[in-house]
């Protein structure tokens, strides 16, 4: 046979067959409906190559795809084998797609095309390529497929056999192909077969009885003939129907007793899988069986990662897997972000050294499995779309149009049924829809903030309720094509990874006050700090960032406000000091679930603070007297006014010192450091309890790689373009500089809103040519960089500056114009992971030196590599200082960061 094994390719030593003409192109073809017709076409009869079957189906035609339920795979060869040899007489292309364990159905022949496939790649993967020999094969191809039954092996679910087929099976009739499958008998879901039948064009029952061989037609679409649907006997290469009511009868009545009763047939494989584990774990099985029993659940509901798999075999049992079977809508993979926070959890649980049951939320989470996400696109019909999306030039641009029609599909009824069963479950009890695809929270990979995350507010009727919650994970799955995820995939080289979108469906952790809903603290928590700003601090005892509220504020910039910044080694120590900048640097708005109006909101802190909320205002804040003076003096006096600074909470309560431990605990169990989020809610006196919402492995380039900086001390000013000392993460580094891209605060901020936005997309033009290896640039600016609000910063995605190796925020005190020390947000894992240096610069401080001057010195090269751009050659000047001598420095130990040019003598 001419083989084509991973990719490899080889050309028969006879390629002439018959190809059947078409009137449409095959480079473009519609978009189909799977089990619908896209056109009428032509019958064109070909033979079985059995001309006695052919009698009793009146032939195949071109287009039919033809599906054989057998008993054995001995009998689905026995049809192979004409069908093929027929094929070949007449000069046929024929292809073989071998995936199966059981033994070959052809014999080795050149004429016949073979493809070696592997299913364990994945339902995303397996469907691609098949999907891609098809286009690549053309027209007039016959194809016969390996036992369909055999994927169950792979990927645990019928499902996704159901849905491989719906993808395609119209493809295939589109490219007038005639193509042969098989599925073993009593292996699939009464839903799997009628979908397959609902699909197929030919659906054929084969039994074998006392070395009797009958066929059955079930369906034979476009035919019909006096005693089609009758059982027929096969005697040599002859078909006779069974004619005779009693023998039909006795015949039928013999097969259908044949297999698994119909209560267990109405389940899908995976749920007969896990009933089988259930009923195993209540007798006393093996060691070794139970060991196995774990490996298959983690390969089939965790994830393809083998660190993380390890980690889940470790601290996961087959209880918790069937426990989280138990609240899994759908089938197949929990996602990173699920899988993170159950073995976290348990990973403290099991840790004997600390009361954490008492000290731990409880959890109900559902999780919805990363089979429904391929079952959304397979049932809207628009598998073709995402084989577009995934090519070089389809990448974003077809993105843009499938991310819309993910807003607005169906769900298959019986998914729909299950999204009530949580609906019904969380009553009115506001609920969280967060994204937990299968390359998040993974080693090397955070996707931090790629993904959406939807709360539920979770208010109204039923009805409304349950259409809020799909509106939810409508929304997280189109999220999977927006522009940022789509880059930071591109630029990880994941491009042309599976990346399954499944679901963690949280309960929100929190308190009624008023009309409003919410925690009394969040934040992130990582088990080691790089963001030391003074050289006794231990970058190893780690940080919080905390909030009031809900912790988006902790997770995300977030404009004016600031979180607390909490060095788990000296929790009082703050990176700003006196009483302004302590009013300044603190956080002034807190986001809520207002339960009234059934909406996210966003409130004055000291609305929050005032005693109907019931907060312990003496815990998280200070009492501002200054304010209150003025206030008094104004005649709005008797209101008393916070500051949030959390001194109490982090001076008088055990809390730094338990979030500290669960770092800890949870970094020595990874062998790794981590990245938490939380929630903290208070019981009684200081009690609280902690819920563990996320963990992941922390991406951190630790302190400087490695390498020994000096920075020089006696560079003469006119050649540093900048210094300062501490407020820069990214460790210790040596960076040569070819590019420099600033943009003039007083220019920008004269700038119209409209202009604001043009410069964002100019800065994300100049970062597609300034590729980071051939071209290293440093991106300068005022404000905050990726602000939503254009008066703070320039509003860029990230998507728009991941091309350049530092990025530098320029405060200004004349206007609101400050950067943001974003240490443990989204924002921060991007820089991280994208190895960008971050340096924020304040004017007022001593330390401070930015020669803006030095840029001007060259030529601003906008105009030249962007034309059209030359307008704004006011506010954004590109100079080139490859001949320069241009360095960015820091370091770690010493927090001082200086970049400078010098002359090449002195190099």
């Amino acid at each position: 046979m001419n083989r084509r094994d991973n990719g490899e390719y080889r050309e028969p030593a006879d390629r002439s067959y018959t190809r059947i003409a078409l009137s449409w192109s095959r480079r473009r073809l519609p978009e189909v409906d799977p089990g619908k017709d896209i056109m009428e076409k032509i019958p064109i009869r070909v033979s079985t190559g059995l001309e006695s079957f052919d009698s009793v189906i009146d032939g195949l035609r071109i287009g039919d795809n033809v599906v054989w339920q057998v008993d054995y795979i001995a009998d689905y060869r026995s049809f192979v084998t004409p069908f093929v040899q027929r094929a070949l007489s007449e000069n046929r292309m024929v292809v073989y797609l071998c995936f199966a364990q059981h033994e070959p159905l052809l014999d080795e022949d050149e004429r016949v095309t073979v493809y070696h496939l592997d299913a364990s790649s994945g339902f995303e993967s397996f469907s691609s390529e098949v999907y891609s020999i098809a286009a690549r094969e053309g027209e007039g191809v016959f194809y016969v497929f390996d036992s369909l039954s055999d994927l169950l092996s792979a990927w645990a679910t019928d499902l996704m056999i159901g849905n491989f087929f719906r993808i395609i099976c119209p493809y295939l009739y589109q490219l007038n192909t005639v193509a042969y499958f098989a599925l073993v008998r009593e292996n699939h879901s009464f839903r799997t077969v009628a979908r397959i039948r609902e699909t197929t064009q030919v659906l054929l029952d084969v039994y074998n009885a006392d070395n009797k061989i009958y066929v059955h037609p079930l369906k034979v679409k476009g035919r019909h003939l006096p005693t089609m649907f009758l059982p027929h006997l096969k005697r040599g290469d002859s078909f006779s129907p069974v004619t005779r009511s009693v023998d039909t009868g006795r015949l039928l009545h013999y097969f259908s007793g044949k297999g698994l009763d119909s209560a267990t047939r109405n389940l899908d494989y995976w749920d007969r899988l896990f009933i089988h584990v259930e009923e195993l774990l209540h007798r006393t099985i093996h060691r070794e069986e139970k060991r196995n029993l774990l490996d298959h659940l983690c390969e089939i509901m965790i994830g393809r990662e083998e660190r993380i798999r390890s980690l889940a075999r470790k601290h996961l049992t087959l209880e918790d897997l069937l426990n989280i079977k138990a609240r899994l809508i759908g089938t197949g993979y929990i996602g990173g972000k699920a899988v993170g926070m159950m073995i976290a959890r348990n990973m403290l649980l099991q840790d004997r050294s600390f009361d954490w049951h008492n000290c731990l939320e409880p959890h109900d989470s559902f999780f919805i499995g990363s089979d429904v996400f391929y079952t959304y696109i397979v049932e809207n019909g628009w598998w073709k779309l995402r084989m577009d999306q995934k090519t070089r030039e389809g990448y974003f641009e077809v993105a843009k149009v499938l991310r819309e029609k993910m807003l607005d599909g169906r769900f298959p009824e019986e998914i729909e049924e299950q999204f009530w069963r949580v609906i019904e479950y969380f009553g009115q009890s506001p609920i969280i829809v967060r994204s937990s695809s299968l390359l998040e929270d993974a080693f090397g990979n955070a996707f931090a903030g790629k993904y959406e995350s939807i709360f539920c507010v979770n208010q109204g009727t039923p009805e409304e309720r349950y259409r809020q919650f799909r509106e939810a994970i409508r929304r997280v799955y189109a999220s999977t094509l927006n522009e940022d995820a789509l880059a930071y995939r591109l630029q990880r080289g994941l491009e042309k990874h599976d990346e399954q979108m499944a679901l963690l469906v949280q309960r929100v952790s929190g308190s009624y006050r008023k009309d409003c809903f919410f925690p009394d603290l969040a934040g992130v928590g990582l088990s080691y700090n790089t963001f030391v700003w003074k050289k006794e601090m231990d970058p190893r005892a780690g940080m919080l960032r905390l909030v009031l509220g809900l912790g988006t504020r902790a997770v995300n910039r977030v404009e004016n406000d600031y979180p607390r910044i909490v060095p788990l080694d000296v929790p009082l120590l703050r990176p700003h000091s006196g009483e302004n900048d302590l009013r300044r640097y603190s956080q002034h708005d807190v986001d809520v679930l207002n339960i009234s109006r059934n909406e996210f909101e966003t409130i004055p802190a000291a609305d929050v603070l005032s005693e109907d909320m019931n907060i312990r205002s003496e815990l998280v804040g200070v009492r501002d007297y200054e304010s209150e003076e003025q206030l008094k003096e104004r005649g709005r006096g008797g209101q008393r006014k916070w500051i949030l600074t959390f001194d109490g909470l982090l001076s008088e309560n055990p809390f730094p010192q338990v979030m500290q431990k669960m770092l800890k605990t949870l970094e020595r169990k990874y062998s790794y450091p981590v990245d938490i989020e939380f929630t903290v809610n208070f019981t009684r006196g200081d009690s609280f309890q902690i819920n563990l919402v996320q963990c992941r492995p922390l991406q951190t380039r630790g302190e400087g790689k490695g390498i020994q900086v000096v920075i020089p001390s006696d560079v003469p000013e006119s050649q540093i373009l900048f210094q300062s000392e501490g407020n820069f993460m990214g460790g210790s580094l040596v960076q040569p500089v070819k590019r420099l891209v600033y943009v003039d605060s007083e220019e920008y901020s004269r700038l119209s809103l409209s202009e604001k936005y043009d410069i964002a997309r100019l800065i994300g033009r100049l970062n597609r040519i300034s590729r980071r290896e051939e071209c290293p640039a440093i991106l300068l600016g005022p404000g905050r960089w990726g602000t939503t609000t254009p008066s703070l910063g320039v509003p860029v995605r990230f998507a728009e500056i991941n091309q350049f190796v530092a990025l530098v925020e320029i405060a200004y005190m004349t206007g609101s114009l400050m950067p943001e020390l974003s240490f443990g947000t989204h924002f921060f894992q991007d820089l991280v992971e994208t190895d960008i240096f971050y340096v924020a610069l304040f004017p007022e401080r001593e330390e401070f030196l930015f020669n803006v001057g030095l840029i001007g010195k060259g030529e601003n090269r906008l105009p030249l590599l962007l034309p059209e751009c030359g307008r704004y050659e006011k506010t954004v000047f590109v100079r080139d200082v490859d001949a320069e001598n241009f360095l960015l420095m820091a370091d770690i130990v010493s927090r001082k960061v200086l970049c400078y040019t010098f002359p090449k003598s002195g190099g």
